[in-house]
């Protein structure tokens, strides 16, 4: 599943291409997604001008001054950019190329989703009080996101940490890949009960968090299954990966074995030895 760094890469590679231009025209090959397509989509849209481009949490948002389009990718979605070509035809839709957005350059921004997991919504007002967004918790790469507010959220809590940094009521966007990487580098096993864990190591997490985070988006995100950028390219961060997807192989700090176990229906790998 695309997470914080792939939807952040997703946004930075879209953005220049989107940013002031305005909408000639929508495709809706496939309305049947996570929440159906809107039919009027193509009436609404016309003839607006994209004014931003943000994130909030897993979701990509697209400003239009009228409203915000909202994307989020689901468990398999892709964007991409898509120049008109010299034929004046753009690129032949596939099957699962469900949406696309046409600008008045006409630049194709095609949203591609195997499963159909995937959204495309349109808001009017506010788009932070959506049902979809108004609960969130901070983004983790902000200064919302730290130590005293994590440690203050998790008094008397009997969840496991992996628990808590999955939980977008607490911190979003951080998923599966980069909660077991974050909990190794911060020393803390992901079984650890949150409200057992001090200050001093939820600083250290915080820090681990920021750091992971960041890391994965320099290197364009991970590519499991179907993630690609908005340019078609895998992202590279998984070449870079202390635990996640490494069960039974030797930790890269001390040589002991990685665990794998399951949390809440998800893998969680970690080195006993290291983290604790």
């Amino acid at each position: 599943m695309p997470e914080l760094p792939e939807v952040e890469t997703t946004r930075r590679g879209i953005a220049p291409h989107l940013l002031g231009q305005s909408i000639a025209n929508v495709i809706i090959r496939n309305p049947r997604l996570r929440w159906p397509i809107p039919g009027n989509l193509s009436k609404l849209l016309a003839g607006l001008t994209i004014q931003a481009v943000t994130r909030r949490a897993k979701y990509l948002l697209l400003d239009c001054g009228a409203g915000t389009l909202i994307f989020h990718l689901g468990m398999s979605g892709s964007l991409r950019i898509l120049p008109y070509s010299v034929m004046q035809s753009i690129e032949p839709p596939l099957k699962h190329d469900h949406f696309d957005l046409i600008l008045s350059d006409q630049t194709v921004l095609r949203l591609r989703d195997p499963r159909r997991f995937g959204a495309v919504l349109w808001h009017t007002g506010d788009i932070l009080q959506h049902p979809l967004l108004m609960n969130l918790g901070p983004e983790p790469l902000t200064a919302d996101f730290n130590a005293q507010q994590l440690f203050e959220k998790t008094r008397e809590c009997r969840a496991s940490i992996k628990q808590i940094l999955m939980n977008s009521h607490v911190v979003v966007g951080i998923g599966n890949i980069y909660a077991n990487e974050a909990l190794f580098l911060a020393g803390i096993n992901p079984k650890i009960a949150a409200g057992r864990i001090g200050m001093t190591r939820y600083e250290k997490l915080v820090q681990a968090v920021k750091q992971i985070l960041q890391l994965a988006i320099e290197a364009g995100g991970s590519s499991l299954r179907d993630f690609v950028n908005s340019d078609g390219n895998p992202g590279y961060f998984q070449q870079q990966y202390w635990v996640y997807g490494r069960g039974r192989e030797c930790c890269k700090k001390c040589d002991h074995e990685i665990k794998q176990i399951r949390q809440s229906q998800r893998s969680s790998f970690y080195c006993s030895r290291c983290q604790h």
